[in-house]
Parts: C-alpha cells; sequence; structure tokens
C-alpha cells in the first residue's frame, strides 16, 4: 500500500507497472485503485485522447453540416411563405372591415391574381456579400488576388529580362477599348431614344384608347410603330456603327450588350403597363395607368429588367461600398488583360502557326481549360456581383439576389435557373410563361426550346458582331449539349457526384469556347479575304488556313 503525498508520487514516476494507491471517500473509508499501466511514456494514452478529439471533431462538423442544411431549408421556406403571404392578402379578412361592391371585389381578385403570378422584388443582399464575411470564404478572395499579383509580377520580370526594362503600356487594353469617344456618343443616342419612344407611344395610345372608339386601329399603329422603332433604329443602327467603324472587340460589346439591355427593358416596359391600361379601359376609370416619367428613367438604370412602378429601397446609400465595387470591376479587367497576355496570347499564336488536326485540337481544348474558366469566374464576379451590386448601391435598390449558389448545382437546370437570375427572370416571364400562356399551359417541351433557342441566337448574335466573324460554336453547345443536359441532369439529380460532373462539363465547355473562338480570331488575320463571298462568311477561315500562307503573310 503506497500512502497519499511526494512519496506515492515519486513512486508513480518511478514505475511505468499498474501502481496501487490508496483514496479516502467521504466517510473516511480508506479503499485501494489500481492506475492503468502507461507503457513507452504513456503515448498509448495520448494517441486514444486524440483519436477520441478527432472523431468528436468530426461528428460536431458531421452536426453542423446537418443544422446548417436544416436552418437553410428553414429560412428559406419562411422566406418564401412570408412573401407568398405578403403578396396576396386575405380579401376575406378585407372584406370584414369594409363592405366591398361585387366590381371592387372582382378588381381586387384580379389584382391579387396578377401580384401571385409576377415576380416579388423584396430586400435582400447579394450572396457573396453574407458568404464573404465567413473567414473561410474571404480567405478563397484573397486567394485570387495573390494569384492576380503573381500574375503582375511574372509579367513585370519576363518583360524586364526580354525588353531590359519595365513595360507599364497595357497594348491589349488600349486596343479593346479603342474608339471609345464613338461608343459613348452612339450610347448616349441610343439611350435617349429608349427613353422617349416608347414612354411617349406608350402615353398617346393610352389617352387615345381609352376615350376613342377606334381603340384596335390604334393598338395596331402603336405598336407598329414600336416594332419599326426596336428594327430599325434601336437594332440596325447601333449594329451598323460597330461593323461600319470596325470597332475592337471591348467596345463592342458595351454597344451590343446596351443594345440588347435596352430592348429587353424596352418590351418590359411596354409588357407590364399595356394589361394596365387595357384594365383600365374595361372599368372605364377615369385615370389612365400609365407610368411617369421619373420611374421610366428609374427603371432603366435600374439592375433589372423586369418593369415595375416602384422597388423596394434601401434607406441610405453606402459610398465606401460603391467605390469598392467599381475598383474590383477594375480589377477584374485587370485580371482577364493578364489572363490573355499570359495564358492565351502565347499559346494561340503559335497553335495558329500549326496544321489543323485531331492532336491539336485536344491539346488547344485542355489547355484552354484553365484561362476560359478563370475568364468565366471573373466575368460573373465582375458584373453580375461587382457592377450590378454597384448600381443597385447608388439607386438604393433593394433586391440584390442578381444570381443564386450556382456553383452548387447538380443539374444543368438548376444552373441556367441561378447563374443569371436577371435574365432568368425575363426569359422565364416574357417568354417561357407568355408562350405557355399562349398555347394554354400546354407543349411544355416546346416552351423550353423556345427559349433555349431565344437565348442561343442572342448569345451568338453578340459574338459574331464583336468578333467580327460568324462560328456558332457557342449556339450548338446552347441547342445541342446545353439541352441535352438540362434533361439528362435534371433536378432530381442530388449528391456531390452530380456537382463534379457539372463542374467538368463547365471546364471543357469553356476550355472548347476559348480554344476554337480564338483559333478563329487569328485565322481570320493571318488568312485574309479580299472579297469574301457569301459562303466565305459563313466558313470557318481556321479550317482552310494552313501554315503555309501563315508564313508568307508573317514574311510580309
Amino acid at each position: 500500500m503506497v500512502n497519499e503525498g511526494g512519496g506515492g508520487t515519486r513512486s508513480r514516476k518511478a514505475s511505468h507497472k499498474n501502481v496501487p494507491s490508496s483514496e479516502r471517500d467521504d466517510t473516511g473509508t480508506e479503499r485501494t485503485t489500481e492506475e492503468p499501466s502507461c507503457p513507452n511514456n504513456g503515448t498509448v494514452e495520448v494517441e486514444h485522447i486524440i483519436s477520441r478529439k478527432l472523431e468528436l471533431k468530426k461528428k460536431a462538423e458531421h452536426l453542423k453540416a446537418n443544422l446548417m442544411r436544416q436552418f437553410d431549408a428553414q429560412v428559406n421556406e419562411f422566406i418564401d411563405s412570408l412573401i407568398e403571404e405578403s403578396a396576396s392578402l386575405s380579401s376575406s379578412h378585407v372584406n370584414t372591415v369594409f363592405q366591398l361592391s361585387d366590381k371592387e371585389k372582382s378588381k381586387l381578385r384580379h389584382t391579387q391574381q396578377s401580384q401571385g403570378q409576377s415576380k416579388q422584388f423584396v430586400i435582400r443582399r447579394s450572396l457573396l456579400d453574407d458568404l464573404f464575411e465567413v473567414n473561410h470564404i474571404r480567405t478563397i478572395y484573397h486567394m485570387f488576388i495573390a494569384l492576380l499579383l503573381l500574375c503582375i509580377f511574372s509579367t513585370l520580370i519576363v518583360d524586364f529580362i526580354d525588353q531590359g526594362r519595365l513595360v507599364l503600356e497595357f497594348d491589349l487594353l488600349v486596343y479593346a477599348f479603342g474608339q471609345f469617344p464613338l461608343v459613348v456618343v452612339t450610347w448616349m443616342g441610343m439611350f435617349l431614344s429608349v427613353l422617349v419612344v416608347p414612354f411617349v407611344l406608350l402615353s398617346g395610345w393610352a389617352s387615345v384608347y381609352t376615350t376613342s372608339n377606334h381603340g384596335t386601329l390604334w393598338t395596331v399603329l402603336a405598336g407598329s410603330l414600336l416594332l419599326l422603332y426596336q428594327g430599325l433604329c434601336l437594332g440596325f443602327l447601333p449594329t451598323y456603327v460597330v461593323l461600319k467603324n470596325s470597332l475592337p472587340p471591348a467596345s463592342c460589346f458595351i454597344l451590343i450588350l446596351e443594345q440588347v439591355r435596352l430592348t429587353m427593358k424596352t418590351h418590359s416596359f411596354i409588357r407590364e403597363n399595356v394589361p394596365k391600361v387595357l384594365s383600365s379601359a374595361r372599368t372605364k376609370t377615369n385615370s389612365v395607368a400609365v407610368p411617369q416619367l421619373n420611374q421610366y428613367i428609374y427603371f432603366l438604370f435600374a439592375p433589372t429588367l423586369i418593369y415595375r412602378d416602384n422597388y423596394p429601397r434601401n434607406p441610405c446609400i453606402r459610398w465606401g461600398y460603391v467605390a469598392t465595387k467599381f475598383l474590383q470591376v477594375l480589377g477584374c479587367l485587370f485580371y482577364a488583360y493578364y489572363v490573355f497576355v499570359r495564358l492565351c496570347i502565347p499559346q494561340f499564336h503559335n497553335i495558329s502557326l500549326q496544321l489543323f488536326d485531331l492532336r491539336v485540337m485536344v491539346l488547344c481544348v485542355f489547355n484552354s481549360i484553365l484561362p476560359g474558366v478563370l475568364v468565366l469566374l471573373l466575368a460573373f464576379f465582375a458584373f453580375l456581383h461587382c457592377w450590378l451590386n454597384a448600381f443597385a448601391e447608388m439607386l438604393r435598390f433593394g433586391d440584390r439576389m442578381f444570381y443564386k449558389d450556382w456553383w452548387n448545382s447538380t443539374s444543368f437546370a438548376n444552373y441556367y435557373r441561378t447563374w443569371n437570375v436577371v435574365v432568368h427572370d425575363w426569359l422565364y416571364y416574357y417568354v417561357y410563361r407568355d408562350f405557355m400562356l399562349m398555347t394554354q399551359k400546354r407543349f411544355r417541351a416546346v416552351a423550353m426550346l423556345f427559349v433555349f433557342t431565344v437565348s442561343a441566337v442572342v448569345h451568338e448574335y453578340v459574338l459574331a458582331i464583336c468578333f467580327g466573324f460568324f462560328y456558332p460554336v457557342l449556339f450548338c453547345l446552347f441547342m445541342c449539349f446545353g439541352m441535352v443536359f438540362n434533361f439528362v441532369l435534371h433536378d432530381q439529380r442530388k449528391g456531390p457526384l452530380w456537382n463534379v460532373i457539372m463542374w467538368t462539363s463547365l471546364f471543357l465547355g469553356q476550355g472548347v469556347l476559348i480554344c476554337l473562338y480564338s483559333q478563329e480570331w487569328y485565322a481570320q488575320r493571318y488568312c485574309p479575304i479580299k472579297e469574301p463571298s457569301f459562303m466565305d462568311l459563313l466558313k470557318p477561315r481556321s479550317w482552310t488556313c494552313y501554315p503555309q500562307s501563315n508564313a508568307a503573310v508573317g514574311a510580309n
């Protein structure tokens, strides 16, 4: 028996075997206990404690993930129910307070039905703004900044070694945004025409339609004038300016994308207000339901393509937030510049001097995946997050859900809905839903095909005008693989494996786009045709541009 105290302590330190020790309970009775053995200086016990800690940590992480999923689902369900309740107030509750006539009840039901079927705007932040408050997510953002700094340093060092001086000319950016004053003048003309013509046509038609007996005639006349304006002034003239002056790519993208944006906004403005005028004419109300000019101007600048007379607004403007977003857009612009300078131009300049075969094609696609993915992420972050949030903040626009968590998509159907919510809402409400209404909610597959066709045609139109050649790679990816993946990788596909498949397909698609469009870009310059025929414009130049002709052009 070993007594308690220093002697017992020395005895336990001196031996690694089980050592009996005496303890006293609350009654003072001495009882003997045997301490567990600690061979190898306690390594077994330490390993056991560490394994227990790791096991508890895994259980805690698993429990945390489950709790977060349940919390996210409950919050989404609560917000959805709150929006539905706020959008559709019960008419029975209203009737208990006010005695409404049958005509007023019918009007109230019609208003509630139209609100329930339309997009509801609520005050909410962009998803990345919430995620960047988490240290783990913000670290990924810091990693991209570090990568940008390394690209800048490597470019400066290589230029200094090759030329013996620092090259800070940014020739590619200067070329891409060339003839910028012409771009500004053309945009001003487009914007002023959109500001005046649709608003005047709607106001004039509304005032005449509600008071004249020849409403159908005035409707046909106003509709014809609107279509003529959209086709000639908003459609043909900007495209003519781009092609006539051979604007460089970035300047082309500014004008053509603004052309598409203003066209979609004009359609939404007319589409949302014409039913109000028709309803006013049916109910014989004295006031014409035409929005005010300041409401229309706000809509033209607001980061949405769905018109409303009023939007939820934030109480103040955070100018520091606006400056940060514009600086991030500028940073993404320089990031894209270094991606093209370091990863694209050297590769495709050399590939264009080689014979087009399967080996070159495969290597080109896989070498283009990294720059393609970087360009995709930069375009998403610069435009859908930074640019739209900057304008939303300046306008105090409350609904900042310009995108959803598309990176977690396990199906291409969900990816198409969450990648660009702004454009998706316009396609859903004005293309898909209107098509379903015209066909009495039949032919759902045909409606989806029609939406894909419209989106693919517009995307290909933008690329063809901005690049200066017709090469329908994106159109084929949209209509072939996009449609197939939309039905094969549908919403019932769940789990991490399908997310991996989605990302793999997205990576390969970006590699194909960057590779083929870059090859065609250089082929158009290495093998020019002085007087091309119509078939020469449709046939890809990269298929017939051989190294012999390239060498001749390079020698000249």
